[in-house]
Parts: C-alpha cells; structure tokens; sequence
C-alpha cells in the first residue's frame, strides 16, 4: 500500500489482508461470521441462526430456514422496528443510518439500513479497487494522492429521533476515513449543501483551487458538471483546468450512452473504472482494465446467492415467486441472467436488491449487470433487456456519429396489440425515422425473442427525439436531482403516467 503513501490503520491493513481460497469457501465463511454476529438479534432468534451454524451444510441450512425478502416484505415485517428505535432487530444494536432509496422507478422512499460495520465494509471494497487497479495497471501513484471529486447527495442528513436518513453518497462521505480527508472534493461545506443547483455553482466556482485527478459519480450529473465549469471558465476542455484528471469512476447506470459526449469535453483520454456500490452495500468492482466485467466482493461481509431470472421465478411484473430457485457462487453459469439476494452486516437477509446479472468469468467470478428485475420490457415474450437496450444504441449512436445521453423505452397498447415507445435524448441533428429504424434493427440483431414478436404480436415501435434538458427537467420535477439519482431505462405504472402528462405540458 505504500504507492498511495498514506499509512492505514492496523486493523484496516490486516482486514485488507484476507487470503485468497475458492469461493464457495471464502462465501460459506462470510456467511458463518454474519450468523454468528447476530444470532441474538430477533431475527437470528426467530430463524435458529445456532442451529445454522451447527449443521454440516451452513449454506444449504440457510436457504432452507431463512425465507427470501424482497423490500416491502422485510421492511414491513423487521426494518420499521429499526426504523423504530428498537436495537438488535436484525443487526445487534441500535440502527443510526437509514440510506434513502427510490431507485429508479418508485415515487416514494425506501429506508435501507446502514450500520458502521456496513460503512466500514464498503470502505475497504473501495481500497480494494484501489490497490487493484495499481497492482494491474501500474497507475502511477501521482495520481492518487491527489483530488477526488465526489459528486454524491448531501451530507446533510434528516434527523429522527431515533436515526438520520439521507443519500447513501452522504452518509459514506460523512463518514468517509481521517486518511482520505485531505484528498475529498469538493469538501465538507459544499457536500452539506441540499439543493443541488447551488451545490453545483459552488463547485464551479472552487474548480480552479483544486487538482483534481478523479471524478467520481452517476454519469448524467458529471457530464453536467463538467459542461458547466468549461461554460463558466470558457475553456476548450476540461483538462485546461484539471490537466491531471486521469479517471472516472461511475457505477448504477451503463457508461457507454455517455461515453460520446464525455469524449467530447475531454482534452486526452482518461481512465473509465466501473463500481457496483448499491445502498445495501458495495457488491463489486473493475480490478483490471481489461476485465470482461466486475469482480465480485465475495469475502468482505456480503453473502451472494443467485436466482435464475425466469418464468419459473419471477411473475411477468418482475416480482420474485414465494420459493424461488436459489444458487450459491459455485452453482452458477456464465451467460446466464440472475437476480442477487444478499445477506449483509446491516441486517439484510436473502434480499432481493432487484438488480440482474451475468457471470462472465466464473474464475475470476466476474460479472456485468444487466438490468433490473422489474425494468424489462417482456409484453409478449420478447424479453428485452436493459443490456439489449444499452447495446443498440450505443451501436446506433457510434454508426450515426451523436451522442445519446438519455433514454427510456415504454410498452403501450396499439389496438388489439402491443408496442413499444422510445424517448430518446440526443442534442445532435437526427432523423427520428432513421434512429427508430435502426434501433429496432439492431434489437433483432442481439435478441431472437424481439425479432420473432416483432412479426407477431409487437406491431409498432415509436421513437420521440427530445433535448437532454427534458430529461433533467422531468428529473427536477420529481425532486430527483443529483446524487445517485438516475432516469430508468423503462417506464411503468406512475412513472410512466407522469412521464406522459409532462411531456404534454411540455408542449402547451
């Protein structure tokens, strides 16, 4: 750890220090260290977290006794106690944090539980990537020691009687080590800031005085940022004002729709460094830069298992059955689709995080995230994915040459049958005729499903072009601004209903 040359405490120095065994054995131990934890708590009690761990087959026990969860289910039945003020629920002790988290489709919040074993967890994942991507990549260590621009929510928390709740991005920053505190922008001042707008102009206007090598955040609220400091200091690029900007670190959403206009505010190449950081915990990360995907955090407090994302498991609304199918990390194949339940130190068990996967290398057990257990659109069996969504247009932007930084895709009826209806942002000029055919072409490329009921059922596809400013705007409307706060990739329900309503304001 020398390159970063900053001397960690012991007992972060030793956690990072775990040795490398197979996977199965590295989960099973997580596992066991997590049940011995809280086996006093109500919900280690309720389902013999003793007798779990006396039986020969930890793992397999596990899954048998403890039920699966999804959020409303565990918050109804064990979090609103927490939530509460009750200690030792489903975690020992009392809850201090709660992370806010609607995701992307839900118009009200989620209280997800965050303790200081959780902070601390996701503190050494972090280090991890760290020392990684040195270790393979040989960044050179200048770069390290200098400024990291977090673009996260406020650190400014809602105070309960009880517990503070606030961005999960606030909470790890105000809680962020002695050691990184020197390195962290935009600071603590400018963090505590809520509204996002006035955040933002702060930032713009601090930019000069610092040396900023990383940027760190959700792609749409990073791009506008660096738009506004070039706008401000009438710059060609932004590295005439950060010159050792070297790496962007990004997770939640794929990077590629964003990619062309990013390329177009730099002034050299930078590194792009993907994580899997979720309210309920750090999950994984890119170690390499020639890594298919990312590696999973399978020995640092998170318990994987695995449910095959299926007709046998999952209700055409995307919500989970009552007995799914469950695989441990041993069980998996590659080019697959999972949905992930989680077992953590904050007290979430065999939870559904809602996010689908695909193993791509299960020896270094990489993976890629495919989208969202309730964000695909399979009307009539075409089972389009996030992933097949992503692709085509970054291979339609890439032959069209314009940069698509937003878009949604709904399912509509069209008579007596369905269709699908495309908003797509892009400030570049384009034939709206032309991009909806090739994206319906490209669709038929990468999944048979949509090519086969694009003949039958699935008549019609509709594209609108709208500016990346409606997007923001409709984002603002919904107090979704900043932060780790992101447009979904397909619109449903409410979501969708709103979404219509403005863009008919929009209009008037």
């Amino acid at each position: 750890m020398a390159f970063i040359d900053i001397k960690l405490p012991k007992s972060l120095s030793k956690a990072l220090n775990i040795p490398v065994t197979c996977a199965k054995r590295q989960q099973l131990k997580v596992l066991e260290k997590l049940l011995k934890k809280a086996r006093f708590t109500e919900f280690g009690q309720k389902y013999l977290f003793d007798q779990i761990l006396l039986s020969k087959h930890t793992g397999k026990y596990f899954q048998r006794i403890v039920p699966t969860y999804d959020y409303d289910k565990i918050f109804k039945e064990w979090w609103i106690k927490a939530l509460d003020g009750k200690p030792d629920v489903c975690w020992p002790g009392t809850i201090k944090f709660f992370a806010l988290s609607s995701g992307t489709s839900e118009s009200s919040s989620k209280y997800i539980p965050i303790t200081k074993e959780l902070i601390r967890a996701n503190t050494l994942t972090s280090i991890r990537q760290l020392i990684s991507l040195a270790s393979y990549n040989n960044v050179p260590k200048k770069y390290v020691g200098k400024g990291w621009l977090m673009l996260g929510g406020s650190t400014h928390l809602q105070k309960s009687t009880t517990y503070y709740a606030g961005d999960l991005s606030g909470i790890q920053a105000k809680n962020i080590p002695f050691w990184f505190q020197g390195m962290y922008k935009p600071g603590r001042k400018i963090a505590k800031e809520t509204d996002w707008s006035k955040k933002l102009d702060e930032i713009v206007e601090r930019a000069p005085e610092w040396d900023i090598a990383f940027l760190v955040g959700v792609p749409a609220w990073v791009q506008l940022c660096m738009e506004k400091v070039i706008d401000r200091y009438k710059l060609k690029n932004i590295h005439e004002i950060w010159p050792n900007l070297a790496f962007y670190v990004h997770g939640g959403v794929a990077l590629e729709p964003y990619k062309k206009g990013f390329n177009r505010l730099l002034g050299k190449p930078i590194t792009y460094i993907e994580t899997y950081l979720a309210s309920e915990g750090f999950l994984a990360y890119q170690n390499r830069q020639d890594a298919k995907g990312m590696k999973l955090a399978i020995n640092n407090n998170i318990f994987f298992e695995f449910v095959p994302f299926d007709q046998h498991n999952f209700d055409v609304e995307g919500n989970m059955v009552a007995n799914p199918e469950t695989l441990m990390i041993h069980e998996v194949e590659t080019n697959k689709n999972y949905a992930i339940l989680i077992s953590t130190n904050a007290g979430t068990w065999r939870y559904l995080i809602g996010d689908t996967i695909q193993f791509v290398d299960l020896e270094k057990y990489e993976i890629i995230i495919t989208g969202r257990t309730r964000h695909f659109l399979s009307m009539v069996g075409e089972h389009l994915s996030v992933d097949n969504m992503n692709k085509a247009i970054n291979m339609v932007s890439d032959e069209l040459n314009i940069s698509i930084g937003e878009f949604t895709v709904a399912g509509v009826p069209h008579g007596n049958f369905f269709a699908h209806h495309w908003f797509v942002a892009t400030d570049d000029h384009v034939n709206s005729e032309t991009l909806r055919m090739m994206i319906d072409e490209k669709l038929k490329e990468l999944n048979d499903d949509y090519e086969v009921e694009r003949k039958h059922a699935l008549k019609r596809i509709f594209l609108d072009v709208l500016s990346e400013d409606t997007f923001m705007a409709f984002m603002k409307s919904k107090g979704k601004v900043g932060g780790q706060h992101k447009f979904p990739r397909v619109l449903k329900g409410k979501m969708l209903e709103d979404w219509q309503q403005f863009l008919k304001e929009e209009k008037v």
